[in-house]
C-alpha cells in the first residue's frame, strides 16, 4: 500500500554514538501535547459524539453497547460513590473480572477522580483457581474495595477476600454485604465528583499492572495518567490515520494485560472509537467466537498475537466470505507479544492483498507493561515479520552491548516511575541514567540507515551458551524452526543450556496428528523438515542435533502460556524437566529424532 502521510508518519530518527560504545536513537518529531488524564477522553468524546457506541459486549445472539454520553453518566455516579466511601489516590479497587461494560464502569469511575485500579488476572481467580497466588496480589495491591462482575463465577475468589474489605459485584448471588453497580449508579453524581476530576493530575496513578510473574511472584506496575495518554498521543503521530477515521476495534485481549487494557482500550477511548469485545480466544473450541464477532463487526484496526493470528489465518484462507467481511473496512494489522513466524506473516500479505486490495497495512510494535506499552512501532511497509519498528515521538533508545547482543533501555513519559510499594525493584528497574533496563534485545535492520527499523531479538535471559561457549539465540531458533516445520508444529521450545548442542521439544497439534496419525510416519517427515532446517542453519548457535515431539499442549493453568497467548520458555523447561532428560539421553529413545547420527 502507499506509505507516508496522512497514513503513516515519515520515519525520521536520529542515532548517537557514545564513547562508552552504546548507542542513543530518538525520534526527529517532537511530542506534542495530550490530555492530563483518561477521564478527561471520556468527557471530550461525550460532549463531541455523545450517540457514538464507545463500548459493545455479547449478549446472547446479539450485543449490548453504551455510549460515550452513557458511560461518563455511569461513570460520574458511580465515581460520586467512591467518593462517598473514602476512597483516594492512596486506596486502590481491586478488578477480578475479564473485559465487560461493568468492568470498564468501574475503572473509568475510578480514574476519573483519581483513584487507581488493579485488574488482576482472572486465572488466579476462577479459570484455575490459583488463590495462592491471588491472595499474593491482593496483599501486595492492599485494594479498598474488590470488584467482580459475576459474583458466582468468583465466589471462592471473593471469599478470599480480607472480610474488612467492602466488595462491588455486577450480577449473581451477592457476597457477605456485596453492593452492586446497579445500586451505585442509580443516585445522581454529587457535587464533589467534577472538582475531583479536575485535580486529578498527569502523575497520578492511573493503573497497578501486575505482570504474570514467570520469573517469580507477580509485581505491580505503576502506570500514570501521563504513561497512557502520552503513549497514545505518541501512536497518533506515528499513524495520523487514526485521526481520520471512525476507528473499530473487534478485540479478545484481555484487560489486566496491558496490550488490550491499555494499548488497544486506550486507543478506542483516544480517538473516539467503538471497541466489540470478543468472548472468543484465540484457541481451539473458542475461536469460533471470534470469528462470529469479527464476522458480525468487521474491525477497521485490528491487534493480535501471533498465537491468534495463526488461526485468523487459516480460517480467511478457508473461508472466503469471512475473508470478505473481514477485510471490508480493515485499515490495519498490528501484531504484538512475540515476533510473527515468517510463514504467517507471508500468508497474512497475501490475504490483505488478495481481499483487502492492498489497502491494509501490515504491521508490528515492541513494548511492555512498563512502558504503557508502545516503545517502537513500525510507520512504514513491513520488510521482516522481526520488525519493530521506531521509537514514537517523545521516547528515547538507549542500546547497551550485554553479552553478545544490544539491550534495548527506554526513558520518557511513557516509562513506569516504578513498582508499586516496591523501592528495591524500582531502584534495580533503571540506570543511573534514568532509562528503564528491559532486558529485550534488539538490532538495526540497517546500521547505516536506523530509519529502516529495528528487529526484535530475543530476550536476554532467554539466551544460553552451550558446553563450547557458544551462545543461543533462543527466540531466532524458534522462529526459523516454526518456519521450517510449517503447519507439522504449533509451538517450538529451544533447549541445551551447558549441553553440547542445541534440542527441541516439538509441540504438535490436532492438525498434524489428523494428517499423520501414525506417530512414526509424523516423527519421519518432521525429521525430513528439520534436515532441511540444518543444511541451512549455519553454525552451532542454530543447528539443532534432536529433537522431542510434544503431545501434551502448553498449560495456560502451569504459567507455559502467558495470559497475552506467548510462550515462557523458562517456565517450560521448568515444567518439563523430565522431557528434556529424555531428549539429551544417551542412547537415545525412540521417541527422540536425531539429526546428526544415533
Amino acid at each position: 500500500m502507499t506509505v507516508g502521510s496522512p497514513f503513516f508518519a515519515d520515519p525520521s530518527v536520529q542515532l548517537d554514538a557514545r564513547a562508552d560504545g552504546s548507542l542513543l536513537l530518538r525520534s526527529d518529531e517532537e511530542l506534542r501535547a495530550y490530555p492530563q488524564s483518561v477521564g478527561a477522553l471520556l468527557v471530550r468524546w461525550a460532549r463531541e459524539r455523545p450517540d457514538r457506541i464507545f463500548l459493545a459486549e455479547r449478549a446472547g445472539d446479539g450485543w449490548n453497547a453504551i455510549t460515550y454520553a452513557e458511560m461518563l453518566d455511569a461513570v460520574r455516579r458511580l465515581a460520586s460513590r467512591f467518593l462517598d466511601l473514602g476512597l483516594t489516590c492512596d486506596t486502590p479497587i481491586a478488578i477480578l473480572s475479564e473485559g465487560s461494560i461493568a468492568h470498564a464502569k468501574v475503572s473509568l469511575a475510578a480514574l476519573y477522580v483519581g483513584i487507581p485500579v488493579g485488574p488482576i488476572s482472572p486465572a488466579y481467580s476462577t479459570l484455575y483457581g490459583d488463590l495462592r497466588r491471588l491472595g499474593f496480589v491482593l496483599d501486595a495491591l492492599g485494594p479498598a474495595l474488590v470488584f467482580a462482575a459475576d459474583s458466582d463465577a468468583y465466589r471462592e475468589a471473593l471469599d478470599a477476600v480480607d472480610p474488612a474489605v467492602p466488595l462491588l459485584i455486577e450480577r449473581g448471588v451477592p457476597p457477605r454485604g456485596a453492593r452492586t453497580v446497579d445500586e451505585l449508579t442509580s443516585a445522581d453524581a454529587n457535587g464533589t465528583v467534577d472538582a475531583a476530576h479536575q485535580a486529578v493530575s498527569p502523575d497520578h496513578i492511573a493503573k497497578i499492572l501486575f505482570t504474570s510473574g514467570s520469573t517469580g511472584e507477580p509485581k505491580g506496575v505503576v502506570n500514570t495518567h501521563r504513561m497512557l495518554c502520552s503513549n497514545q498521543q505518541s501512536l497518533a503521530q506515528l499513524w495520523p490515520f487514526l485521526n481520520a477515521h471512525d476507528l473499530i476495534l473487534v478485540d479478545w485481549l484481555p484487560w489486566h494485560h496491558t496490550f488490550g487494557g491499555n494499548h488497544n482500550f486506550n486507543m478506542a477511548l483516544y480517538h473516539g472509537g467503538s471497541l466489540y469485545i470478543d468472548d472468543g480466544r484465540p484457541m481451539p473450541g473458542r475461536f469460533e467466537r471470534s470469528i462470529q464477532a469479527l464476522t458480525e463487526h468487521p474491525p477497521t484496526v485490528y491487534f493480535n498475537v501471533p498465537r491468534g493470528h495463526r488461526l485468523l489465518v487459516e480460517a480467511l484462507a478457508s473461508n472466503e466470505t469471512f475473508a470478505s467481511r473481514f477485510f471490508s473496512r480493515l485499515r490495519l494489522i498490528g501484531n504484538a507479544a512475540a515476533a510473527l513466524p515468517r510463514t504467517t506473516w507471508g500468508a497474512m500479505r497475501e490475504l490483505s492483498e488478495r481481499y483487502g486490495g492492498g489497502e491494509v497495512a501490515v504491521t508490528g510494535s515492541w513494548g511492555l507493561t512498563e512502558t504503557a506499552p508502545m516503545a517502537t512501532a513500525v510507520h512504514y511497509a513491513l520488510r521482516d515479520p522481526a520488525d519493530i519498528g521506531l521509537p514514537g515521538p517523545g521516547t528515547e533508545l538507549l542500546f547497551v552491548p550485554v553479552e553478545h547482543k544490544l539491550e534495548v533501555r527506554v526513558r520518557g513519559p511513557l516509562v513506569t516511575p516504578g513498582y508499586w510499594r516496591r523501592d528495591d525493584l524500582t531502584a534495580r528497574a533503571f540506570d543511573e541514567e534514568g532509562f528503564y533496563r528491559t532486558g529485550d534485545a534488539v538490532r538495526f535492520a540497517d546500521r547505516s540507515d536506523p530509519a529502516r527499523g529495528l528487529l526484535f531479538d530475543g530476550r536476554i535471559a532467554e539466551n544460553f551458551k552451550l558446553s563450547s561457549g557458544t551462545w543461543v539465540d533462543a527466540g531466532a531458533v524458534r522462529l526459523a524452526v516454526l518456519a521450517a516445520a510449517g503447519a507439522l508444529v504449533d509451538e517450538v521450545v529451544v533447549a541445551g543450556e551447558n549441553r553440547d548442542a542445541i534440542g527441541l521439544l516439538l509441540f504438535v497439534g490436532a492438525r498434524a496428528r489428523a494428517q499423520f496419525p501414525d506417530e512414526g510416519a509424523l516423527q519421519r517427515v518432521v525429521a525430513e523438515a528439520l534436515g532441511a532446517y540444518n543444511a541451512d542453519a549455519g553454525g552451532s548457535s542454530y543447528r539443532t542435533d534432536r529433537a522431542r515431539l510434544e503431545f501434551d499442549p502448553l498449560s495456560p493453568a502451569d504459567g507455559e502460556i502467558t495470559d497475552k497467548g506467548s510462550v515462557n520458555q523458562r517456565k517450560v523447561l521448568e515444567r518439563r524437566a523430565d522431557a528434556v532428560l529424555r531428549l539429551f539421553a544417551e542412547p537415545s529413545g525412540t521417541d527422540v529424532i536425531r539429526l546428526n547420527g544415533p
